[in-house]
């Protein structure tokens, strides 16, 4: 396949680029300071990536401690309640640590392991990446600093929870929003007086090169499992591949291993409460070309150039920019992005608990009810294949408490069993 000069036959091979640039996005925009850090970093990774003593390791790991792979299953219930296309997930909330997280935070404390690190530290918003992350330290025998907003560690208390005993210290963010981008400015402080005796672990496909190489190259498991799945299961590849989009890592991993296979992608971002500045976090849809965190990608913006106000409901999708390989094959036209507003992904939420029995996290509900959507406009005999990208444990004290147990009932959604 090809698209405006772009070979997706030799994609990996060419993007990035040795800059880390995918098109004009991406990039490190860092302090010189930092640079060296950085420098070593890719020159690790370019080495070990390599290596089959890592690369085994990373297998085995997978294998033996994350539970890989995770399976592909067929959501007929939900299918048929739907009355359209047959929606089939693929189950990373199956994963150790409840989500897609784990996949790169255990190749990064490998990374951490083999550069001589004493410590990891890193940003979370929803908490899956903090917990993984904290997970992975204590695999490897590491400290972990994990950064988090106050309002999100009020959200995710589970998992703050879960992170506490694992041994990892987290450390509130009371700046701005108090969210995930605050926490990233955090963690990025931080690696700035630590970087000689440390590693940033970042939490998505986003930041100075080669984060987004890096993280992209440790999640392209899920769809390089997805696709051997699907094909096994229906003799045909999928008609349709979606994930939720916030930074970007869980579609990214999806992605990337069918953009040469003739199979629409969709990336599905948060709209939140609606179209209004600081109502969503529609990062692709409403953004445009900027520098935030070390790289470029599209963002969104305020009056004065610098990243807007954001919301959704869900903790790890509020983030104004999104990873700059997202923002090149938007560009190209090879993934379509479309929006789920919070009202569709608890409905989403609510619905694949009941028919399923598949409590989904609100990140990955917007997914599932982009599929939704699409299964009640296409024929029967298409096909939609969504990354469940995390399970919904930590998001069900606080969406009970905030919206009811009886939410379908209350909005007069009715599931015929």
């Amino acid at each position: 396949m090809k698209i405006k000069d772009v070979d997706f036959e030799t994609y990996l091979k060419n993007y990035p680029n040795s800059e880390g640039f995918f098109g004009k996005y991406g990039g490190a925009y860092i302090p010189e300071e930092l640079k060296p850090a950085f420098e070593e970093i890719t020159h690790a990774y370019e080495t070990i990536c390599h290596s089959s003593q890592f690369i085994n390791e990373l297998r085995r790991i997978r294998k033996e401690f994350q539970g890989r792979p995770t399976p592909v299953f067929h959501c007929e219930r939900l299918s048929k309640y739907c009355g359209g296309a047959q929606i089939y997930l693929k189950r990373e909330d199956l994963n150790h640590t409840g989500a897609h997280k784990i996949n790169h935070c255990m190749g990064e404390g490998l990374l951490a392991k083999f550069m001589g690190k004493k410590k990891i530290i890193a940003e979370t918003g929803a908490g899956q990446h903090g917990v993984a992350l904290a997970t992975a330290a204590a695999y490897f025998g590491l400290e972990c600093d994990i950064y988090m907003g106050a309002v999100d560690i009020k959200k995710q208390a589970p998992n703050v929870s879960r992170m506490k005993l694992l041994g990892a210290n987290v450390i509130e963010v009371t700046d701005g929003q108090q969210t995930l981008k605050e926490a990233v400015d955090a963690a990025f402080n931080a690696y700035l007086k630590e970087y000689k005796d440390c590693i940033y672990c970042i939490g998505s496909v986003v930041g100075p090169h080669p984060f987004p190489l890096m993280v992209r190259d440790f999640q392209s498991v899920v769809g390089i499992e997805a696709k051997d799945q699907f094909k096994e299961m229906t003799g045909l590849l999928p008609d349709v591949v979606c994930a939720c989009v916030g930074g970007g890592s869980n579609s990214a991993g999806m992605f990337i291993p069918f953009v040469n296979e003739p199979v629409e992608i969709v990336g599905v971002e948060p709209l939140g409460r609606g179209k209004g500045r600081g109502d969503h976090a529609a990062s692709i849809t409403y953004g445009s070309e900027g520098i935030m965190h070390g790289f470029n990608s599209l963002m969104l913006k305020d009056e004065k150039g610098e990243p807007d106000l954001v919301y959704s409901v869900a903790s790890g999708l509020d983030y104004p920019s999104v990873g700059p390989e997202h923002a090149f094959l938007h560009d190209l036209g090879r993934i379509k992005y479309d929006t789920v507003s919070d009202e569709e992904a608890l409905e989403a939420f609510y619905t694949l608990s009941r028919l399923e029995g598949i409590i989904p996290a609100i990140e990955s509900a917007h997914a599932v009810a982009y599929a939704m959507r699409l299964a009640r406009t296409t024929k029967k005999t298409g096909t939609i294949l969504v990354n469940l990208s995390g399970r919904g444990d930590k998001d069900m004290d606080y969406v009970i408490e905030k919206y009811g147990i009886d939410y379908l009932e209350k909005h007069n959604i009715k599931l015929d069993k």
